[in-house]
């Protein structure tokens, strides 16, 4: 398995919370995995524990958009049977990767978005935000952010299981000081989010180039009908997004087990458990 918490690093900023967590949630993954977990519920049980960590801008560590709101996006996939679900300019709820997975699960649908994504999460019974203190962000100035256009921390996780299945979760609040109903790439099937039965990716970085190149997407279809292998098709996707202006980063997962995670950006917050059973977590 492999996550991300983003591919925005400030030199000035100690890490050693990030790292410390990202090792915690790969000794999680190693249990789940040794237990026969499914992919999918791993993928989203790690997104779900750096939604709740309040260490990336995701879940807890939202940050506001330019109306002082905070709308989150995220997605999850399963290979094996090709479903998805996903919401985007969520309100209200703690964990947006467990109203997407409900989406998948619970509904007709992949996609629900703004109000509608709300009602749905309350009638599922999941859990809501108690007030706006939850967040770690309050306080904060969005519109400084956005002047700066400094994209966040995104996170996102990538499993190949037991039984040789692929999944694949993300989850964001997006740029600092964003616009209001701004929408990225995690929640974007085949933008920032994929999964099949050949490979699983996760993106991070400046949405809107993820979404110009279906990046996700694209990766896999690069190792499935171009036969490129996985560091091949990863960095031939973010070649794209760098000479288009963009930058960010991505982590992928192949049937055989052979992780890809690289950036074109100051850096990226990552961790993998390899086949062999190493692992590591680190801030590049």
């Amino acid at each position: 398995m492999a996550l991300h918490g983003g591919a925005i690093i400030d030199p000035e900023k100690d890490y050693g919370s990030e790292i410390a967590h990202m090792r915690e949630l790969v000794e999680l993954a190693r249990k789940q995995l040794a237990a026969g977990d499914a992919a999918i519920d791993i993928a989203s049980d790690i997104v779900r524990e750096m939604e709740m960590s309040g260490l990336y801008v995701a879940g807890r560590g939202a940050s506001p958009n330019d109306e002082g709101w905070y709308e989150l996006d995220a997605a999850v996939m399963d290979g094996a049977t090709a479903r998805g679900g996903a919401v985007a300019a969520l309100q209200g709820f703690k964990s947006p990767v467990a109203v997407a997975r409900a989406v998948m699960e619970s509904s007709p649908h992949v996609l629900l978005v703004g109000r509608g994504a709300a009602g749905f999460a309350q009638r599922s019974g999941l859990e809501p935000v108690p007030d706006d203190g939850w967040y770690t962000h309050v306080g904060s100035d969005p519109s400084a952010a956005r002047r700066e256009n400094r994209p966040f921390g995104t996170v996102g996780c990538v499993v190949l299981d037991r039984s040789g299945r692929l999944a694949a979760a993300t989850s964001t609040a997006g740029i600092f000081g964003k616009q209001a109903g701004r929408v990225g790439d995690s929640p974007i099937l085949g933008a920032g989010t994929w999964a099949d039965r050949f490979c699983a990716v996760s993106c991070t970085g400046h949405g809107e180039f993820f979404l110009r190149t279906a990046a996700a997407v694209q990766l896999a279809h690069r190792v499935h009908y171009a036969g490129q292998n996985l560091d091949e098709a990863a960095g031939a996707v973010l070649r794209e997004v760098r000479t288009l202006g963009g930058s960010g980063g991505l982590i992928a997962i192949d049937a055989q087990g052979r992780i890809a995670m690289p950036f074109v950006s100051a850096g990226m917050k990552r961790a993998a458990l390899s086949v062999d059973g190493s692992s590591s977590a680190d801030v590049l």
